[in-house]
């Protein structure tokens, strides 16, 4: 009797130090599958506890509304296989959220605020077979998302917000890698399947969407879909489609045409003008007057084939004001294109047509020496923006025109600029390559002065979005051909102070200046150089060069 009195106290002894070594608001339970922690009390937590036990298997804690899985935060539990954190708020998983959990098998997160997962955290985690993300506001699925997890049997992303995503995310998946081969194919095939739930998404079965929709339509075991029937959610004209209902193609940057180059229309009457955008996908299209939106006159857009738009702008009652050039310009992830539509104000009481601003016309005399300083003010992810000053009489009625284009090509892009605007921006550079930009008055040809010429890098890095962008980087900001000295220094500076030094050493080395062969061999020199080297440039300026950049900065 004795015996079996003091098992019973060894036994209560126990269960009392193992139910004290469970967290309030919790259950804790013991199974032949280890030791389990339960919390289900709305609110029980304001964040993930850090006294757990260490002793734990499985860990399921909902409704608790805490919004972070911070580092380290399940660290002290190395034996836990399962971990449920359901119906939180979690919107952020700290890259070493899920460090120290080797042994972690099923990681669910359903009904959470997750709007990107830290992917690279799973490395933490190298034999998780389930992993739940759906009820979530994922967007985005990035290229390397499924690498770390080769083991995976079962991943549902379902209910989500994923509109794109690219055949990449799979071809790095080392699954699928494996299924490639054919022995390992029929290996996995006796063995479970793989799942994949990836239904109820908002999919935009576009041309960026091509590679994916293949590669859903080819899946068989011993990968499945839980749902095979993944619908389209735009474009409109797609919606409600299935994704083995549709064909897509391949990605086309925009192409602009207009049906006229030049309109004519008496003053007081009503004008339409009319673009056609060809892209894949769809472009944004929007009408410019000099470099400013038009958004006082009606326009609207039509779909007149599944990669055409129409786009028509109205113009009511025309002024003279009105007349000049209206651009159309179409954009998309891959680049854009425009197209000018000249429009010619016939007023009633005079036969000849007035001359149109930024159009061919005989300069002034007083315009044909003009010194126009440009400058390199800002450079972006795909391109540039320049800023220039012009000394003019008249201002407020000047016109510009910007010459664009490859170094050494004959024919540029021109764009007409409206009196009072002083910037332009270029976009869509291609890397490695050499360029020249110019600014002019009126419709004049460049002359020497007027012009930059700047080389882009050679990187091409992928962004953390949804399409690759190319990254440009400008190497050589500025190196004008047949420039007064100092004129690199004004055209990386911020201000115009050295305007008034170029005009003195202007006056000075126009006597001096060199042949056209001269400037020949500068350009020649400028070939040569390697993009590595370009921003040594500077600090070959002569020590009169130096001398006159200093001048410039204070």
């Amino acid at each position: 009797m004795e015996i079996i009195s003091f098992l019973l106290v060894i036994i209560l002894f126990n269960t009392k130090g193992s139910l004290a070594r469970c967290l309030p608001a919790c259950s804790c339970v013991d199974d032949r599958h280890g030791r389990s922690l339960v919390c289900m009390e709305d609110g029980a937590f304001g964040a993930i506890p850090e006294n757990l036990p260490g002793d734990l298997t499985k860990i399921r804690i909902e409704k608790s509304h805490f919004t972070e899985i911070p580092r380290g935060a399940f660290s002290i539990t190395k034996l836990l296989e399962n971990l449920w954190l359901n119906f939180n708020d979690i919107t952020v998983i700290n890259s070493k959220g899920l460090e120290g959990l080797g042994n972690l098998s099923e990681l669910r997160l359903q009904g959470n605020k997750l709007r990107s997962v830290p992917w690279t955290a799973f490395e933490d985690t190298p034999v998780l077979k389930i992993l739940d993300l759906k009820h979530n506001q994922l967007d985005v699925l990035p290229e390397h998302a499924l690498k770390f997890l080769p083991g995976l049997t079962y991943l549902d992303l379902s209910f989500n917000r994923l509109t794109v995503i690219s055949k990449e995310v799979f071809q790095n998946w080392p699954l699928y890698q494996k299924l490639q081969n054919m022995e390992e194919r029929e290996a996995m095939a006796s063995g479970p399947n793989v799942v994949l739930a990836l239904h109820d998404n908002a999919w935009l079965c576009d041309c960026r969407l091509k590679g994916f929709v293949e590669f859903i339509i080819s899946l068989s075991p011993p990968i499945i879909l839980m749902n095979s029937y993944l619908t389209c959610s735009g474009p409109d004209f797609k919606a409600g489609k299935f994704f083995h209902e549709i064909e897509l193609q391949a990605c086309v940057k925009p192409a602009v045409s207009t049906t006229t180059a030049n309109v004519s229309r008496p003053l007081g009457s009503n004008v339409t003008l009319q673009c056609v955008a060809k892209a894949r996908p769809d472009p944004a299209v929007w009408w410019t007057y000099g470099l400013k939106i038009i958004r006082g006159f009606p326009e609207s857009q039509e779909r007149v084939a599944e990669d055409t738009i129409k786009s028509i702008l109205v113009i009511p009652s025309v002024r003279m004001a009105d007349h000049g050039v209206y651009t159309c310009t179409a954009v998309n992830f891959i680049g854009n294109s425009s197209a000018n539509v000249l429009l010619d104000v016939q007023s009633a009481v005079s036969s000849q047509p007035p001359h149109l601003p930024g159009f061919p016309g005989a300069p002034s005399a007083g315009d044909e020496n003009v010194f126009i300083d440009i400058r390199i003010s800002k450079q972006t992810v795909r391109g540039i923006s320049i800023e220039w000053f012009a000394a003019l009489e008249h201002p407020s009625e000047t016109w510009f025109t910007i010459h664009f284009g490859q170094s050494g090509t004959a024919k540029k892009e021109t764009t007409y600029i409206g009196p009072g605007i002083h910037s332009y921006s270029v976009s869509d550079l291609m890397p490695a390559t050499k360029y020249e930009i110019c600014v002019t008055l009126k419709n004049q040809m460049p002359r020497p002065g007027q012009c930059i010429v700047f080389v882009t890098g050679s990187d091409i890095t992928e962004m953390e979005q949804r399409e690759k962008l190319i990254h440009i980087v400008v190497v050589v900001l500025a190196m004008v051909l047949a420039v007064p000295i100092g004129m690199y220094a004004c055209t990386t500076d911020t201000k115009f102070a050295c305007l008034e030094v170029i005009r003195k050493t202007w006056k000075n080395r126009q006597r001096e200046s060199s042949s056209s062969g001269a400037e020949h061999d500068r350009q020649g020199t400028f070939d040569s150089l390697q993009a590595a080297s370009d921003e040594g440039l500077v600090n070959k300026d002569s020590s009169e060069e130096r001398k006159a950049q200093r001048r410039c900065e204070r």
